[in-house]
């Protein structure tokens, strides 16, 4: 006898991990089972919220025969029951996504807040479902109340969902339910209401539980699921458990809905066309403009727009035009014209750098003579998805860029895209091992013994050393449990500065909700989800660099009593090379890591497009790919005199500039053109595969037809082999040529001005702290080792930034001013507040300075302590008197003088000056620390950085110094990269990953680091290869220093 046939089933109600802290399943792995069950379609529900959708989708469009996708949201009414609402078209899609957004607007971040009133209308489009609760009062008649409700506001569109989870009596559960249903004269339908795609995430769906409710499981108790039946089941248990009629209601709600997500067209913003034009017209206007102005015309009034120029922008135009790009190229540029009539300094970068169109809009400042530049790297026909721009804005005044877009297109249109948020191995450690009942101090010893390279694996050390068993089961349960969480996300956060803008209401698009911060919206889907499905985002990025070099400029016009801008720094002047060349970049864009410093004399750079070979060769896939010693080598070659050999002619014009050598993608993508004949959009598809290679291994297609197509147009096996490999590493991270470009003129920018004006370049970047590798401290001996006076903190001439004034000790030269902003524990307003009272006159003591800027005791003690007030008071002792004892009098005599005789009272020693110094400024302008250390440190035979800066290669050699800088980069194969700071100067450590992981602690933790070990020079570039450390910070006592630690 066969086996009867398994009846058919839609699930309706799948809950995924961006359902937070309740589902237990990625979207994808929901997809995948549904399929391998045999399901007939599956409908992604996540509680108010569609952010799971689109990665459903992903994977769903990978199979789309085998399963029907629907787009849904379950909603838990403050008021009310919990529904499940699907969408049944696209305008019914408008409808549900605006739904939600109500909700998410209306409550908190991470909250959501609706109620009957929200649905009295019903949602036209959609298919209601209502969720019984988990036990059924049989003398009550809500749910039947609930379901006569639900009925009237969805017509012939409503259900009865029967979740049945082996309880204590499903068959009762089932008279209930169908009971509830035949009173409000609607049917009933089938559901696992799975949170989880299978059983074995049973015991991570109990943690989520326990987590959203913020307690222990065993505290969690009857709140946690009885068993593991909230999951996608076969559709045997399924038989066995539903009516043949309720399962087959599954699958007319499933035949009711017909929306998919690739039916989200995006329909540009019309308000950046003014009356009587077109997109195409307005854009064609504003590029002749550009072009005019990049180009102007001669004497003779002719166009002096290179051919080349000119032909391509007529190329780009046509496909601009053929795609309907034209909106979103002029929304771009109406954002970089707002920001430039501000004053606030922008740089388009990435591919867009790539575009003569973006050149001509002022969007990018790399000139299209200056590099290699390739279009199909922008925009393909083929790729038929909207092109990436990437404009940097002064990381400081981007506020001002995005709420230009909110009140031009309104919140309603505009929203930043979000970043979801995920469990790292830290936040998955402390969150599981809270649930797990462990004690906060254990887990807290725990995640902080592990580094940020350690990824998943938790060495038995670290835990022995937290004070916890390796071998526990408890301990094991810990480790297996974080493992799985890791990479769920937790919450959505906002995108750096990706912006969604749409013609029509947004929330008709995606939902929208309200971000931490205030003023903030952002839409639920992240920028992976927006490009799969071709939306349109702007990237209004910040960069701290962009606001060093505008206040530097604004110093230097203010110094020299007339403007200076970019456009006034004179180009490719020698001196900035020779100082690049010497390493000396400490401070200047992109070429300041311990990389690049010792990149810089190898490469030698004497020109612009060499700087663009710079920022882009000292990345994970030059390294990993092998071209850094095959292009230095091609260097010397052509120092020599030397030709540089190319397997065929028409590869030459493709590698010419890089002398041999692949550097860039777009040579990349030039090379799968001319040597193996890839079409334009071809070579495209290979590099977003390139991007993929690191992750997935999905090049192996792209492989064998490049392979083959080299072979078959006569090329070397070797050589094809060779480029297969050099894009196997920049599946890592390969640079673009356009955005080395766009990253190379600010590196000459804010080299010439670290040369020619290294005092405003100081405080330009001392007055856009934090960023870079280098904190105030080390910027600042770094411009005094270069001659630049620095004079301190003081209450009568500092103002809140740092500032350029007469040097005492060099007529004529600018001394740097530290500014108030340096001091930690004050704030700008106070400051504002002693600049405004200081435009009637200098002050005579404390007492008037308090009573004039209106300060506190507590601003005062802060001034005190940082030595801001000796020009008024004298030594710290005698600031720390005058500043207690100076508080303003009550009412009346609020003005009044206080009279205070000053008590003699001894200067504070040398050392203890210092101590002040770091603990309120991170620095002082006194001796450095270790000049007071230094007989200690040469007893023990440490040499100081500018003896070991002398050292002849492989000698051992010693050296100590405060710890200031750790690298651990992913392409230096469990190398760690410390930088050692002395009175003399600094010493680059290299640390091999057997004595990092032997030395850990040390490592990691000491602030005055001991190292034994060898001399590696290699021409003026000097590094101290550790084969022993040692832990020297007791010697610094209660010193305040801090390191900068990266990837």
């Amino acid at each position: 006898m066969s086996a009867a046939p398994l009846p058919p089933f839609a699930e309706l109600y799948a809950r995924s991990c961006f359902s937070f802290l309740t589902g237990a399943s990625h979207p994808e792995e929901l997809i995948e089972q549904a399929v391998a069950l045999g399901y007939s379609a599956l409908a992604i529900a996540d509680e108010c919220s569609l952010a799971g959708i689109v990665r459903a989708y992903a994977a769903w469009r990978l199979q789309p025969e085998a399963l029907k996708l629907i787009v849904g949201s379950s909603i838990r009414l403050q008021d009310g029951p919990t529904l499940v609402l699907l969408a049944t078209d696209r305008a019914a899609y408008g409808r549900l996504s605006s739904l939600v957004t109500r909700g998410r607007r209306g409550a908190p971040k991470g909250a959501y807040r609706l109620t009957r009133a929200d649905l009295a209308d019903g949602l036209p489009g959609c298919l209601a479902l209502l969720v019984p609760p988990d036990t059924i009062d049989p003398d009550s008649q809500d749910l039947a109340d609930d379901a006569c409700w639900l009925a009237e506001r969805f017509p012939a569109a409503t259900w009865l969902a029967a979740p049945l989870h082996l309880g204590p009596d499903d068959a009762l559960r089932r008279r209930r339910i169908a009971a509830a249903a035949a009173a409000a004269r609607i049917p009933v339908t089938s559901t696992c209401a799975p949170l989880m795609h299978h059983a074995s995430r049973r015991r991570l769906a109990d943690v989520l539980t326990a987590l959203r409710h913020r307690l222990t499981l065993d505290e969690a108790g009857y709140l946690l699921a009885a068993n593991g039946e909230q999951r996608l089941l076969p559709r045997e248990a399924l038989a066995r458990r539903h009516p043949p009629e309720w399962l087959a209601e599954t699958l007319a709600i499933a035949a009711r809905c017909h929306f998919s997500p690739a039916e989200l067209r995006y329909e540009y913003p019309q308000e950046i066309v003014p009356p009587g034009a077109t997109p195409a017209s307005h854009l064609q206007r504003l590029v002749d403009r550009g072009l005019r102005r990049r180009y102007p015309p001669g004497n003779d009034g002719h166009s002096q727009v290179p051919p080349h120029v000119a032909e391509q922008v007529e190329k780009e135009l046509a496909l601009i035009a053929e795609l309907h790009y034209e909106a979103f190229f002029l929304t771009v540029e109406d954002i970089v014209r707002f920001a430039r009539s501000r004053g606030i300094l922008c740089q388009g970068r990435g591919s867009a750098a790539n575009s003569v169109v973006c050149y001509a809009l002022g969007v990018t400042e790399v000139d299209p003579g200056e590099a290699s530049l390739l279009f199909e790297r922008f925009i393909s026909r083929e790729r038929n998805e909207p092109p990436d721009i990437d404009v940097d804005f002064e990381h400081d005044r981007r506020e001002e860029v995005i709420q230009y877009i909110y009140a031009k297109y309104g919140r309603d249109r505009a929203a930043l895209a979000a970043t979801v948020i995920r469990y790292r191995p830290r936040s998955a450690l402390r969150d599981v091992g809270r649930a797990l009942g462990f004690d906060l101090g254990q887990l807290d010893q725990l995640t902080r013994r592990l580094a940020w390279w350690d990824g998943r694996k938790v060495a038995p050390e670290r835990i022995r050393e937290a004070g916890l068993d390796p071998d526990s089961p408890r301990v094991q349960l810990l480790l297996e449990l974080a493992n799985e969480i890791v990479g769920f996300p937790r919450h959505l956060s906002q995108h750096v500065g990706g912006f969604v803008i749409s013609r029509g209401p947004l929330a008709e698009l995606v939902p929208v909700e309200n971000a931490a911060m205030e003023g903030r919206t952002v839409i639920q889907w992240d920028k992976d989800d927006i490009e799969t499905l071709g939306l349109l985002k702007v990237d209004v990025l910040a960069l701290g660099m962009l606001s060093a070099i505008r206040r530097s400029l604004q110093l230097v016009a203010r110094w020299r009593g007339q403007p200076f801008a970019v456009t006034d720094i004179p180009r490719e002047e020698p001196a900035v090379y020779d100082m690049l060349c010497a390493a000396d970049a400490m401070g200047v864009f992109q070429v300041e890591s311990r990389a690049q410093l010792s990149m810089l004399p190898r490469l030698r750079p004497r020109r612009y497009y060499d700087l663009v070979v710079e920022v882009a060769i000292v990345r994970p896939g030059p390294i990993q790919g092998g071209m850094v010693h095959p292009y230095l080598s091609a260097r010397e070659k052509i120092a020599r005199n030397e030709p540089i050999l190319y397997p065929r002619p028409e590869i030459e014009p493709v590698l010419r500039r890089t002398h041999g050598v692949p550097i860039f993608q777009e040579q990349v993508m030039q090379l799968a053109m001319v040597a193996a004949g890839f079409s334009a959009g071809e070579a495209d598809q290979l590099r977003r595969a390139m991007g993929a290679w690191g992750r997935k291994g999905d090049l192996l297609r792209y492989q064998e037809k490049l392979t083959a197509g080299m072979l078959a147009r006569g090329y070397e096996r070797d050589f094809a082999d060779a480029l297969c490999r050099q894009i196997q590493g920049f599946g890592s991270y390969g640079f673009p040529e356009s955005h080395a470009a766009s990253f190379a003129l600010l590196v000459y920018v804010s080299a010439w001005l670290k040369c020619f004006e290294p005092a405003a370049f100081l405080c330009g970047l001392l007055n856009s702290q934090p960023m870079g590798f280098y904190g105030p401290s080390q910027l600042i001996q770094d411009a005094r080792r270069h001659g630049v006076e620095v004079l301190p903190v003081d209450v009568q001439t500092s103002d809140w930034a740092c500032t350029l004034e007469p040097a005492p000790a060099a007529a004529g030269r600018p001394a740097a001013r530290l500014g108030l902003r340096l001091v930690k524990g004050f704030n700008p307003e106070a400051a504002e507040r002693i600049a405004k009272a200081r435009q009637s006159g200098t002050f005579a003591s404390v007492d008037e300075l308090a009573r004039r800027a209106r300060l506190s005791s507590a601003e005062l003690r802060t001034l005190a302590a940082a030595g801001a007030l000796a020009s008024l008071a004298g030594h710290r002792h005698r600031a720390w008197w005058a500043a207690a004892g100076s508080q303003a009098a009550p009412g009346m005599l609020h003005d009044a003088p206080i009279p205070d005789t000053m008590p003699a009272l001894p200067a504070p020693a040398e050392a203890q000056d210092l101590m002040s110094d770091y603990a309120r400024l991170g620095f002082s302008l006194g001796r450095h620390p270790l000049s007071f250390l230094r007989g200690l440190l040469s007893a023990e035979r440490f040499l100081s950085a500018a003896e070991i800066a002398d050292c002849p290669d492989r000698k051992l050699a010693r050296g100590a110094g405060i710890v200031t800088c750790r690298q651990r980069p992913g392409t230096a194969k469990g190398t760690m990269f410390v930088t050692l700071e002395d009175e003399t100067g600094w010493v680059n450590v290299i640390v091999r990953p057997d004595l990092l992981e032997a030395e850990r602690r040390i490592l990691l933790g000491a602030r005055l680091l001991g190292i034994y070990g060898q001399i590696a020079r290699q021409g003026s570039v000097v590094h101290l290869h550790a084969k022993r450390v040692v832990d020297r910070s007791a010697l610094l006592g209660h010193l305040a220093t801090r390191s900068r630690d990266f990837h």
